[in-house]
């Protein structure tokens, strides 16, 4: 059981990391921990995409019913990586037609994620949240464009398994808010999200039906560093584009220590590789950045 909150805002650094390391092992140990204020629609439309006989018909039924995500739909259907032809779509079953159900689901982790930040629960963390969406929706963007210049089939997956990485990472932001002297620590908050987003996030995604590829990269794609035989993979792509994140000019790629790493050897990206996915894939990016914007 939680201590009262007026408690825990007196507790040292010591005993508040012992109470938040023994509360969050309880609740992730449990049978269904669910992230706080995470919208119905999104659980709505991650239980409706998870069947396999779903037709397009009912998930514009379920995604109509807020109007906000319905424009985020249509947002990234009509986005230059999705719609180069920009013929532009104006309905909501075309947009999903268009984007599949993987990058409806992206859009809904996106709107899910903006709804969160506004809810009273979390009054005071809206900038915390907004680094987290930050972070997550350049992750994605840039792994979708890493997987589509690799030549993968599977761009869209490395899309919302970026999106979904930020799953363990609010859970965890969500719980140490309980915990002022933990939260004013910023060296101590990273190290603590460092620990527990990967179990957070596996917690919370594994009833979402992701398939194994994309529940590990969406979980812990930073173990592809690790990983030393077989095949590219997703969490390489999320890894790759990790990296490629804050990378500086083409030019200045040759001295990076990544360009050596086990993830780029698998992909076949070598600086000259790099410097053409960054180069071709800028105004990629930037759409769908802009289309899963909050």
């Amino acid at each position: 059981m939680a201590l009262p909150e007026e408690v825990q805002s007196t507790l040292g650094i010591g005993p508040a990391l012992a109470e938040f390391t023994r509360l969050i092992a309880i609740e992730l140990g449990g049978d269904s921990p669910e992230l706080p204020s995470f919208p119905e629609v999104a659980l709505r439309v991650r239980r409706a995409l998870a069947r396999d006989d779903i037709a397009v018909e009912e998930v514009v039924r379920i995604v109509s019913a807020e109007p906000s995500l319905a424009v985020r739909l249509l947002q990234l259907a009509n986005s230059v990586a999705l719609n180069p032809s920009a013929q532009r779509i104006t309905t909501l079953r075309s947009a999903i037609s268009r984007v599949g159900f993987n990058m409806a689901r992206s859009a809904t982790v996106a709107f899910a994620m903006s709804q969160m930040r506004r809810a009273e629960a979390w009054r005071g963390l809206s900038a915390k949240f907004r680094a987290i969406w930050e972070t997550n929706a350049r992750l994605a963007a840039t792994a979708y464009a890493v997987a589509r210049h690799c030549g993968r089939a599977d761009a869209d997956e490395a899309l919302l398994a970026g999106m979904l990485n930020a799953m363990g990472k609010l859970f965890v932001l969500t719980r140490i808010s309980r915990f002022p002297a933990l939260l004013a620590d910023a060296s101590i908050s990273a190290e603590i999200e460092n620990v527990w987003q990967g179990r957070a996030g596996r917690s919370l995604l594994y009833r979402w039906d992701l398939g194994e590829e994309m529940f590990t990269a969406a979980c812990e794609f930073e173990r592809a560093q690790t990983r030393t035989d077989g095949p590219a993979t997703l969490s390489d792509v999320l890894m790759a584009a990790r990296c490629l994140m804050d990378a500086g000019m083409p030019a200045e790629l040759h001295g990076e220590v990544f360009m050596t790493s086990l993830p780029f050897a698998r992909l076949g990206l070598d600086a000259a590789a790099v410097a053409q996915v960054l180069e071709s894939s800028t105004l990629e990016i930037a759409s769908l950045r802009a289309a899963l914007a909050d």
